[in-house]
């Protein structure tokens, strides 16, 4: 696999691939049937193999393969820090956006946008169906661009007498 060495600046991974590693990467790019990505990350640890028979320069290989420095880097940390499969592949995302309204917030919209409006408005706008649903605690806050995409997922528009 690789190593890391602490330099004053920064740390820097360097390649140090095994025998089975290289030719792993090897039959991957004959076969050539992973994504390009994959065959293209194979090329630059082949090439920045310090036990390889080709050991090219940095600037070798962003030339050959168009992979900035930030990339060269991330792909060489993989490697050392975690697998060859992470360095070929990517890490997989772990962000989730949490939901933020629930189906029990969307009913309760529902249900406010199909009663009467305020006295004092002619029709429901978004900017008054966003303050009534905090005014009334169902949310903490709430803007009338989400009343509007929650309205628009159910077909609805703020200001119709009927719904649907």
């Amino acid at each position: 696999m690789g190593s890391f060495a602490e330099n004053k600046m920064a740390k820097k991974y360097r390649v140090q691939l095994e025998a089975e590693e290289r030719e792993r990467l090897e039959q991957l790019i004959a076969a050539r049937n992973g994504k390009n990505r994959q065959v293209k990350r194979a090329y630059a640890l082949l090439a920045a193999d310090e036990n390889g028979h080709k050991k090219w320069s940095d600037q070798q290989i962003k030339q050959a393969y168009g992979l900035s420095i930030a990339s060269r880097e991330r792909l060489r940390e993989r490697l050392v820090r975690e697998s060859l499969d992470t360095a070929l592949m990517g890490k997989k995302r772990q962000v989730f956006k949490e939901k933020l309204f629930t189906g029990e917030v969307e009913a309760k919209l529902v249900a406010l946008r199909c009663s009467q409006c305020p006295q004092g408005y002619n029709r429901w706008r978004l900017p008054l169906l966003a303050e009534q649903m905090v005014s009334l605690e169902y949310v903490e806050h709430m803007s009338h661009q989400s009343v509007g995409e929650i309205l628009k997922k159910m077909k609805l528009s703020p200001g119709r007498s009927k719904a649907g």
